[in-house]
């Protein structure tokens, strides 16, 4: 840091400018690109704030009980500012979600540390990752995590965990490539991570929120990503309810890949597609190795349901609004919808001016034709070709303008009710449950439901913005 500014690594003294530093580790050399006189400049000195170790220390041995830390700031470590280790030990030179190995039993992991508290606390600025995080019970509440290297909040191999009311911005802050970097990384067949009232923003070289190789049961539900290469990734993983989100201008708004069973309701898509896909990985013979073998096989990646959500496109963003994906090497044995329902969306996108060919809606596979793919550019024809989905879908011909409160300031609250068309699905009570929404939130701006008692009565993720008397 110079002055306070992070300055970014290069490969040599050649490369460097004011913004950039190199050390040469054989030499124990730090070079800058500025002269030093009469500025601060500063280096990182540890590699982490607090370890919270599983091992034997000074006689006593573990007692299991994990840290409660409140209130603290943690800035600028050269690895990461909190770790709390399970089984194993790991250094900067291992690999540190090798915990477990390969598929696991639950009963056999994340139960060295349970029950670590943060709450109000401020991580920032470190070189690799805000803190790893294992054991059950894990929660995280009202904090800031900012400026990070390869991932923030990182969860491996844990259970019962809860996220909710954080702030996580600006992740992979040296643009690296070649890493897959995100926000928030649940990893490693953890079980029932709660992602709630969370704000993500700011990571135009990360993604978002990303549950990655054998998780079960992900509730994710009342966020807010914007400006992430994926704003939510669910990725060989089974089971989660996505409900109640915003998703802004990313890359893909919700992908799922190779997964099973995931289920989103009534969330608000901003030039954001929702993206399902599914390829040729299998539980053998991976380049990652055990990875897939923790969660569905080839043909087990189904049960998706895709209800009640409001996506909408302004004029600049011509891509489809919602994909059905895989590779027609495997439309002979993959021959079923990857989703058992999709009905009761909502798709906003003014028709382009003049003789210009309207952009693709909607992309499925697979389907009955050479390519196993097929592209609709309304409802009309999706329904016509497939009857089964989108029989209460509605598509708008109008403009983000006059669908949001002010897109521009990025409120995203409804100008006015669009209610749900007859046969809409219902939402699901432990749906309802997990948002929050109470019977009056269910209802349109007339104060009557739209659909049968239990269901969305409306579409995405916020009601209309009641008006002013």
């Amino acid at each position: 840091f110079v002055d306070g500014e992070l300055l970014k690594s290069v490969a040599w003294e050649g490369e460097l400018d004011a913004q950039s530093y190199y050390i040469n580790y054989e030499s124990g050399a730090v070079y800058i690109g500025v002269d030093p006189a009469n500025r601060q400049v500063e280096i990182t000195a540890h590699d982490s704030a607090l370890v919270r170790t599983s091992a034997p220390v000074h006689g006593k041995t573990n007692d299991r009980k994990g840290p409660v830390i409140r209130g603290i700031t943690f800035t600028q470590y050269a690895y990461r500012a909190l770790e709390v280790e399970g089984k194993k030990q790991f250094t900067a030179n291992d690999e540190p979600t090798d915990e477990p190995l390969g598929p696991a039993d639950p009963a056999t992991f994340g139960k060295e540390v349970i029950g670590t508290v943060l709450e109000d606390v401020t991580i920032s600025f470190t070189s690799r990752v805000a803190g790893y995080f294992r054991g059950d019970g894990l929660v995280i509440r009202n904090s800031l995590v900012s400026d990070t290297g390869t991932e923030g909040i990182y969860v491996i191999g844990s259970a019962d965990v809860l996220l909710e009311r954080n702030i996580i911005r600006r992740n992979n802050i040296e643009e690296l490539t070649g890493y897959y970097a995100s926000a928030v990384k649940i990893f490693n067949q953890s079980h029932r991570v709660t992602i709630r009232d969370n704000l993500v923003i700011d990571h135009p070289h990360s993604n978002g929120v990303w549950y990655d190789v054998g998780n079960r049961d992900g509730v994710i539900v009342n966020n807010r990503v914007e400006g992430a290469s994926d704003c939510f990734f669910f990725e060989i993983s089974r089971g989660a309810t996505v409900a109640g989100n915003v998703f802004v201008r990313c890359d893909k708004g919700a992908r799922v890949l190779n997964s099973a069973d995931v289920h989103l309701y009534n969330n608000t898509f901003v030039d954001a597609p929702a993206s399902f896909e599914r390829n040729e990985r299998s539980k053998t013979r991976d380049h990652f190795g055990w990875h897939p073998a923790t969660g569905p096989d080839v043909d087990e990646r189904e049960g998706h349901v895709f209800v009640n959500n409001l996506l909408v496109a302004g004029a600049a963003f011509t891509r489809p609004l919602l994909r059905f994906e895989q590779p027609a090497a495997l439309c002979e044995t993959l021959t079923r919808p990857m989703a058992n329902e999709v009905n009761g969306n909502v798709y906003v996108r003014a028709r382009p001016d003049g003789a210009g060919a309207e952009p693709p809606l909607i992309v499925i596979s697979p389907f009955a034709n050479e390519s196993c793919l097929a592209t609709f550019t309304s409802l009309a024809a999706l329904r016509e070709a497939l009857p089964a989905f989108e029989s209460a879908g509605q598509q708008l011909d109008r403009t983000p303008r006059s669908i949001f409160k002010a897109p521009d300031l990025g409120r995203y609250e409804l100008l006015q009710s669009i209610g749900t068309k007859p046969g809409a699905p219902t939402l699901p009570a432990h749906v309802r449950e997990a948002l929050g929404w109470n019977s009056a939130e269910l209802q349109t701006a007339d104060g009557k439901d739209q659909a049968p008692a239990g269901s969305a009565g409306r579409v995405g993720a916020y009601g209309h913005y009641p008006a002013v008397p």
